[in-house]
Protein backbone atom coordinates (compact mmCIF):
# COMPACT_ATOMS: atom_id res chain seq x y z
CA UNK A 1 0.00 0.00 0.00
CA UNK A 2 1.32 3.15 -1.06
CA UNK A 3 1.99 6.23 1.95
CA UNK A 4 1.45 9.70 1.18
CA UNK A 5 5.10 11.37 0.50
CA UNK A 6 4.37 15.02 2.18
CA UNK A 7 1.95 13.45 5.61
CA UNK A 8 3.27 9.92 5.44
CA UNK A 9 -0.18 8.73 6.15
CA UNK A 10 -1.08 5.28 4.86
CA UNK A 11 -3.42 2.20 6.13
CA UNK A 12 -4.56 1.90 9.04
CA UNK A 13 -5.92 -1.61 10.90
CA UNK A 14 -8.33 -2.43 13.17
CA UNK A 15 -11.06 -4.96 13.83
CA UNK A 16 -14.60 -5.09 12.00
CA UNK A 17 -17.22 -5.59 14.94
CA UNK A 18 -20.52 -7.43 14.21
CA UNK A 19 -23.59 -6.91 15.63
CA UNK A 20 -23.16 -10.03 17.67
CA UNK A 21 -19.81 -8.30 18.63
CA UNK A 22 -17.61 -11.14 16.41
CA UNK A 23 -14.11 -9.47 15.14
CA UNK A 24 -12.32 -10.10 11.88
CA UNK A 25 -9.74 -7.58 11.01
CA UNK A 26 -10.54 -4.71 8.88
CA UNK A 27 -8.18 -2.18 7.19
CA UNK A 28 -9.12 1.47 6.18
CA UNK A 29 -7.22 2.43 3.34
CA UNK A 30 -6.22 6.12 2.91
CA UNK A 31 -7.60 8.00 -0.29
CA UNK A 32 -3.54 8.27 -2.46
CA UNK A 33 -3.28 9.27 -5.73
CA UNK A 34 -0.18 9.54 -7.85
CA UNK A 35 0.21 12.94 -9.50
CA UNK A 36 2.36 14.95 -10.90
CA UNK A 37 3.95 17.70 -8.58
CA UNK A 38 6.08 21.14 -9.17
CA UNK A 39 9.21 20.61 -6.87
CA UNK A 40 11.23 23.66 -5.26
CA UNK A 41 13.50 23.25 -7.77
CA UNK A 42 11.35 24.13 -10.43
CA UNK A 43 11.45 20.08 -11.95
CA UNK A 44 8.25 17.77 -11.64
CA UNK A 45 8.09 14.81 -10.21
CA UNK A 46 5.68 12.29 -9.85
CA UNK A 47 4.51 11.20 -6.39
CA UNK A 48 1.75 9.49 -4.09
CA UNK A 49 -0.09 11.89 -2.32
CA UNK A 50 -3.08 11.58 -0.30
CA UNK A 51 -6.08 13.98 -0.93
CA UNK A 52 -6.07 15.85 2.11
CA UNK A 53 -2.74 17.32 1.16
CA UNK A 54 -3.79 18.27 -2.14
CA UNK A 55 -6.63 20.02 -1.04
CA UNK A 56 -4.75 21.93 1.97
CA UNK A 57 -1.85 23.27 -0.80
CA UNK A 58 0.68 21.80 0.81
CA UNK A 59 2.15 20.71 -2.53
CA UNK A 60 1.69 22.25 -6.31
CA UNK A 61 0.45 20.30 -9.00
CA UNK A 62 2.41 20.50 -12.19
Amino acid sequence: MARCAICDKGAHFGNNVSHSHRRSNKMWKSNIKSVRVKLASGANKKMYVCTSCLRSGRVERA
